[in-house]
């Protein structure tokens, strides 16, 4: 087993055992415990420094156990998302990948669907149906092509359009 599988074995089980009731309870005890053992240390500097060590580390070394775990799920949900609009017939495959595309790009994708969404709630008001699958996908591709195009009428050093 490689280091990485092996990380993510440990990720996924340690994220998985984090969140179960047993550890919410673990972790209350500790610090119940921590506080009752106050007057036995005079509620001192080093008794403080105790807890808030205890929580730093173990909080930092949660992030990215829970990082990592997040990454796979949704990693794991695109894809059967990607799945799901390739199986199903009308849907636009155009859409396979959005979460690769850049934020103007998937912006230009965003605001496509919510003038379909409005075009829909305008049919709906005048006693249409609301379903079909408009053509978003040709829409789609001819709106990349621009995109690269303006890109690279682009001056590479400063960006701004070429003379």
């Amino acid at each position: 087993m490689s280091p990485r599988s092996r990380f993510a074995t440990f990720a996924r089980r340690a994220a998985r055992a984090s969140g179960r009731p047993t550890a919410f309870i673990a972790a209350a005890l500790c610090v119940a415990l921590w506080g009752l053992s106050g007057p036995l240390f005079g509620f001192s500097d080093t008794w403080q420094l105790v807890i808030n060590t205890a929580t730093t580390v173990v909080t930092f070394l949660m992030v990215f156990l829970i990082q990592n775990t997040q990454d796979r799920d949704s990693e794991a949900v695109q894809v059967k998302l990607d799945e799901l609009i390739r199986a199903t017939r009308g849907a636009h495959n155009a859409l396979l990948d959005l979460e690769n595309l850049d934020a103007e790009e998937l912006d230009e994708v965003r605001r496509r669907y919510e003038r379909l969404a409005d075009r829909a709630r305008d049919a709906l008001k005048r006693g249409r149906g609301d379903t079909g699958a408009p053509d978003v996908a040709e829409r789609a591709v001819r709106s990349e092509r621009a995109v690269r195009a303006t890109r690279r009428r682009r001056h590479p050093a400063n960006g701004k359009p070429r003379a």
